[in-house]
């Protein structure tokens, strides 16, 4: 059997894989530098390649594209400690077999090599392309999950349903996976269908014609000819009225449209993603969506996890942030404390990356000086995360949610605050002991199965992958 390769200048990373693998008996050897490994392939061949991203002389992603060139069937496992879309996209764009992020569980690492001595053994080709942007970061499980569907979809001319919470990114996705698609060199058009009035939202998608209403005294062209051969991002699609979700079911159908006042069919060429906060399915339901159209849109589903899902995401975004605002303001940039960096951990962001990405902002534009410490950041964050973080009374908290909603009439929310809450300790759990399910099982207090069967009630497989 031919060895597995390891290739990094970090003598701690060769260690770990050199013991786990001799404890599986797979057979390897370990290189401190992509020279090194090129000069074996002149006395033999690996199955697969575990190679570091960032190392001295040439890179790992130097690395992948030279065997890439001279053994396409390859297996390589790219391995990275700076876990951003970037590294995702280069790795995946190079033909990577998978990309592992550091600090990596070693029991996935050896799962996942083993899956691609399989591959290798088959002979199979993997494709597994790109994505960017660099507002688009993340080490958080639930991210990466996104960076590897957005790198996976973009060769694709599939139609793509984005879901998340206002807030959490979705055009920046859409504007990834058509970035990174083949009709990239075509227009990318975006539309909020619930930010335009319902009389002007059928001549904004489809354009009209010279006379066909009043005020129309020129020929106009819509979003979907905007778009063509690139591109269309339909927005909080489930607000969109229902006598113009048939024109779009239309479209969607037969490829063809016609202008407001038109007679002659037009052809869409078009990729539509679409994106929506709400939940379609009930909306369908309530007879709210139409139910081909709802199936027409959701071949494939992208789910945004919310920052508070992510909350290690927060550091590294903040600085990033922090970063872009003084460089649009041309300052120097801002530097948050630790204690400060932990109140922003600690808050809840219902208004997801877009409200720390306004945070950041004000921080540039308000706080006094260059190092910002918690009595610097604005009164409304200091109040929540005074309770959410310190072991504050999240009781409390608790309680104000449930007044709020019955304040507002509602009913029948147990379910849905009970699952919030198991969903928050099951994520929160397994985050820190590294996607370990028996041991967070153990931590919680919960038998394995129970732990199992909770993830699938809850629908939290795509977020945190099998083990």
């Amino acid at each position: 059997m031919k060895p597995v390769w390891i290739i990094d200048d970090d003598r701690s990373i060769r260690w770990v894989f050199e013991k786990a693998l001799a404890r599986e008996g797979i057979a390897f050897h370990a290189f401190s530098a992509a020279a090194e490994a090129l000069d074996a392939l002149k006395r033999e061949t690996p199955a697969v390649v575990v190679s570091d991203i960032r190392m001295p002389g040439e890179s790992g992603l130097d690395l992948l594209g030279q065997l890439k060139e001279r053994f396409p069937r390859l297996p390589v496992i790219i391995m990275t400690a700076h876990s951003d879309l970037e590294s995702a996209v280069a790795a995946f764009q190079g033909g990577a077999f998978e990309y592992l992020p550091k600090p990596f569980d070693v029991d996935h690492a050896v799962e996942l090599i083993r899956r691609a001595m399989d591959e290798s053994l088959k002979q199979e080709v993997i494709e597994a392309p790109l994505e960017e942007a660099p507002e688009i970061l993340g080490q958080a499980p639930a991210m990466q999950e996104v960076f590897r569907a957005i790198g996976r979809l973009s060769q694709s001319a599939a139609t793509v349903m984005i879901t998340g919470e206002s807030g959490a990114g979705k055009e920046l996705v859409a504007r990834a996976l058509h970035r990174h698609s083949p009709r990239s060199g075509k227009p990318f058009v975006a539309i909020n269908t619930a930010a335009i009035p319902k009389d002007l939202l059928e001549s904004e998608l489809f354009g009209h014609e010279r006379g066909s209403f009043t005020g129309a005294q020129n020929q106009r062209t819509g979003r979907f000819e905007q778009a063509e051969g690139g591109t269309l991002f339909l927005d909080e699609i489930g607000d969109m009225p229902a006598e113009l979700q048939t024109r779009l079911l239309r479209v969607l159908s037969d490829g063809y449209f016609y202008r407001v006042g038109g007679h002659a069919p037009i052809k869409a060429n078009v990729r539509v993603i679409a994106a929506t906060h709400q939940a379609l399915e009930d909306r369908v339901k309530n007879g709210l969506f139409r139910e081909d159209l709802f199936h027409r849109l959701n071949v494939i589903r992208l789910r945004l996890p919310a920052l508070r899902e992510r909350r290690e995401d927060i550091p590294v975004l903040a600085r990033h942030f922090l970063a872009k605002s003084a460089r649009e303001l041309g300052v120097e940039v801002k530097r948050l404390t630790e204690d400060a960096m932990r109140v922003l951990a600690g808050f809840e962001f219902p208004g997801n990356v877009r409200q720390l990405e306004n945070l950041c902002h004000w921080i540039t534009v308000m706080a006094p000086g260059q190092a910002v410490g918690p009595a610097d950041l604005p009164p409304e964050l200091k109040g929540e995360s005074a309770q959410s973080s310190g072991g504050g009374d999240w009781a409390a908290q608790l309680a104000g949610e449930a007044d709020r909603r019955l304040r507002g009439g509602e009913r029948g929310f147990i379910e849905e605050l009970t699952h919030q809450f198991e969903r928050t300790l099951i994520l929160r759990a397994l985050a820190a002991t590294g996607g370990k399910r028996i041991e967070a099982a153990e931590r919680l207090g919960l038998g394995r199965n129970t732990l199992t069967r909770k993830i699938q009630e809850l629908d939290l497989e795509r977020e945190i992958g099998g083990e």
